[in-house]
């Protein structure tokens, strides 16, 4: 019997083998889904680093970001996500799609994450940070997830925050590009692993 969650179909599936299949997402007000035009923006513009890439899903909500990687050819994507609803759903959708082989979900916290992640000696080479708005400073897990040595170099981020908070990083991270979307930007980086903070 499937837990008593209640679900949205809210997204699709935009480009790649999955193309076209809805997916859920759960209702209320922690979980933001990235809206189908937004999506699609985005991933025109981070397309290069797509296939064979190795994702991270840091808040993963839906997980619809990490299924559109793996449609358009990531290799697999780990997501975490601490919500209950967010789990059932993230379960739900990889197994509409059948990628249950090519995710690792974390039901924890983001920092027991990390630490569980960098014990499995994983590197990631593209990244979405797409936290609750209430969590203002995300610098604080890009400094994580470079400290943890979870970044592959060159490693793309991607990060989603409410719009004029822009999140002050290192000279490890190279900002290439940033749009607006409403009341959301995106700010894209590239890590370098061989510079120092």
């Amino acid at each position: 019997m499937r837990p008593s969650v209640s679900f949205d179909t809210l997204m699709r599936i935009i480009a790649g083998r999955n193309r076209g299949t809805q997916i859920f997402a759960p209702r209320g007000d922690d979980t933001r889904p990235t809206q189908d035009r937004v999506k699609e923006s985005l991933f025109n513009i981070i397309q290069a680093y797509v296939p064979q890439a190795v994702v991270l899903d840091l808040f993963a909500g839906s997980g619809a970001l990490s299924f559109e990687s793996i449609s358009r050819g990531a290799q697999e994507a780990s997501l975490v996500d601490i919500d209950r609803e967010a789990a059932t759903c993230i379960k739900r959708n990889a197994e509409k799609l059948g990628l249950m082989d090519c995710i690792h979900f974390y039901k924890c916290e983001w920092k027991q994450a990390i630490k569980q992640m960098s014990e499995k000696g994983k590197r990631f080479d593209l990244v979405f940070l797409d936290p609750p708005y209430r969590m203002m400073d995300l610098s604080i897990y890009c400094y994580a997830l470079a400290s943890a040595d979870l970044l592959a170099d060159g490693a793309m981020m991607v990060l989603e925050h409410r719009e004029g908070i822009v999140p002050a990083l290192d000279e490890r991270f190279e900002l290439v590009n940033e749009r607006k979307y409403g009341d959301s930007g995106i700010h894209f980086y590239l890590f370098k692993r061989e510079e120092s903070a």
